[in-house]
């Protein structure tokens, strides 16, 4: 209201405007600030707090598109506060994906945030002099470049890393901040993802191609006609990135990265194409299915168990839990004359965070297990349900000594733990063996020393590599010697294609003259019968005719007998 009008100046009508409006804003803000306080773990509690800010947040965004002009003239509406409204809808939406894995959410977070950027909604904010604004634009482009890198939208990432660079200047200019090494190590870290891709695929122009790696129809080996394979369905996953010195982004590993969208379906626009200048929340999207993800950075131990637990403890009937660890190697100190499931070491769980009586754990006694680290026994107690497991890491060798003590399925896929000098100085951006479960091509492509492929080169690689994922499919669908757990895990989507791509990793690394030492080959428990499977001449025949086709056919050895 301006300074020379009274209340009793303005029409009821419009008074009860800007009253109704104030109440869905602090209503919206108090809702809002609540979902910090909802337990991160479970698919139930937060569903209908989750709905009633969704329902608050959709009033608001009409309510203030329907009243603009009011609220323009007797509440002093400003434009960086619609981008306020915007950005919250937005991380509802990316939340909303957290919560669900639903890709789907990434585009309607995406269509808010990329509406705040179309419309300047906050331009005016660097003509205040108030620094907290101008963290909010930087904190918007901080979220809408996750949205975009989930979202695989490299060029436009791009574009916003330099405008956030530029802002970041500018703010730091204005205002002496103690945060601006903060805000630094933001553009460090984003440049840092974005340049992880260890080859790029190039048009004929030279221009980068994006590709995705998102499980997308037609991409996964169909079972064959009688086959019978179990009908497990992979419903939650734990991935969990405590690397250290890995690329990383908003408390997101690359490898993190790169496996979250292994387990994802490709996105769909949930909307049509919305009306010229409109801009709705869609309340209700389509169902799809996409197994239940949690991302956790750095957890300590008892972070890992309670969201373990509760994994555990919401699982279907029918599903499997897949725990996917990425992390460096603890390594047993001593030897026992016993070697049981705590003797082997495992990997790291971070210790930032675990505090007994108000101080910090002292150095350990050399002759006990180290505690702050997820031992194979650990996972013990899980196996009383499907549990499949995938251990990225240079102590993976330690869950080798599984026990499957109640006889449910039970796969443990497991990286090599020495990798040859010139892969592992590539380590920073990201694991190989991961790369393989992400992208084969690009993993193959990466160990062969390729920086780039051209885009009609990468399209006949994949088209071949999808003939031999089906060859590899058969290969373990018809071994009369394969552990059944391989096979009950078979049935779903996701599960086979990690399947299929451990086995092709597992060959090609074989056949490749770097790889000499046993330690540098992927193993499993239970074993693969390799003769059927990672040591097929079959396999190994398509293998080398794939180097043949990208012109590396030197790295690998052309006589399988040499190999071994």
């Amino acid at each position: 209201m301006t300074g020379a009008e009274t209340e009793d100046d303005i029409p009821l009508g419009e008074r009860k405007t800007v009253t109704d409006f104030c109440y869905l804003l602090d209503k919206s803000k108090q809702l809002f600030n609540g979902l910090r306080d909802l337990p991160q773990y479970g698919h139930k509690q937060w569903q209908s707090y989750f709905g009633r800010t969704f329902d608050v947040y959709t009033k608001l965004w009409k309510f203030q598109q329907q009243h603009r002009q009011v609220l323009d003239s007797r509440y002093g509406l400003k434009r960086w506060q619609i981008g306020e409204v915007a950005s919250k809808i937005g991380q509802l939406y990316y939340h909303y994906y957290l919560r669900t894995s639903e890709t789907s959410y990434l585009n309607e977070a995406f269509s808010f945030y990329s509406a705040i950027r179309q419309r300047s909604y906050y331009y005016q904010v660097n003509k205040e002099d108030r620094p907290e604004l101008v963290v909010k634009k930087l904190r918007y482009y901080a979220r809408y470049i996750v949205v975009c890198l989930l979202l695989n939208k490299m060029d436009l990432v791009k574009v916003l890393v330099k405008e956030l660079s530029e802002e970041i200047e500018d703010y730091t200019q204005r205002f002496n901040t103690e945060d601006q090494l903060e805000w630094n190590l933001v553009l460090q870290e984003v440049a840092a993802f974005v340049e992880a891709d260890p080859v790029v695929v190039l048009n004929d122009n030279t221009s980068v191609v994006v590709t995705s790696n998102r499980l997308q129809e037609g991409n996964v080996p169909p079972l064959e006609q009688g086959m019978v394979v179990g009908q497990l369905v992979l419903a939650d996953a734990l991935i969990i990135g405590n690397c250290n010195n890995q690329v990383k982004f908003s408390e997101l590993t690359i490898d993190m990265f790169r496996m979250l969208q292994a387990l994802e379906r490709e996105p769909v626009n949930l909307t049509q194409t919305p009306k010229q200048g409109t801009l709705e929340p869609n309340e209700k999207p389509a169902k799809r299915e996409n197994p239940h993800k949690y991302l956790l950075y750095k957890p300590t131990f008892s972070q890992l168990f309670t969201f373990l637990s509760a994994s555990f403890k919401e699982l279907p009937a029918n599903s499997v839990l897949l725990v996917y660890l990425s992390a460096t190697g603890v390594f047993p100190t001593g030897h026992s004359d016993y070697e049981g499931p705590y003797d082997f070491g495992g990997v790291l769980t971070n210790t930032n965070r675990d505090v007994v009586n108000g101080e910090t754990v002292q150095k350990r006694n050399q002759a006990q297990n180290e505690m702050h680290c997820l031992h194979p026994g650990d996972l013990f107690p899980f196996t009383r349900k499907p549990l499949f497991v995938i251990v990225d890491s240079s102590n993976s060798t330690a869950y080798k000594h599984f026990t499957n003590l109640f006889g449910q399925p039970l796969v443990c896929l497991l990286s090599p733990a020495v990798y040859p000098k010139s892969v592992q100085d590539q380590s920073q951006r990201g694991s190989l063996f991961t790369l393989f479960l992400y992208s084969p091509l690009l993993a193959f492509s990466s160990v062969c020393g390729l920086n780039s492929v051209q885009r009609g080169l990468w399209e006949r690689a994949q088209e071949f590599l999808r003939k031999v994922y089906r060859d590899i499919g058969q290969m373990i669908t018809r071994s009369r010697t394969i552990d059944q757990a391989f096979l009950q895990f078979f049935g779903d989507e996701f599960l086979r294609l990690l399947l299929i791509r451990f086995v092709f990793c597992s060959a090609a690394l074989r056949l490749h003259k770097l790889f000499r030492e046993s330690q540098s080959f992927p193993e499993s428990y239970p074993e693969l019968p390799k003769q059927d499977t990672v040591e097929s001449s079959l396999l190994q025949k398509h293998i080398l005719e794939l180097a043949t086709m990208l012109d590396v056919q030197s790295l690998f050895w052309d006589d399988p007998l040499e190999v071994y």
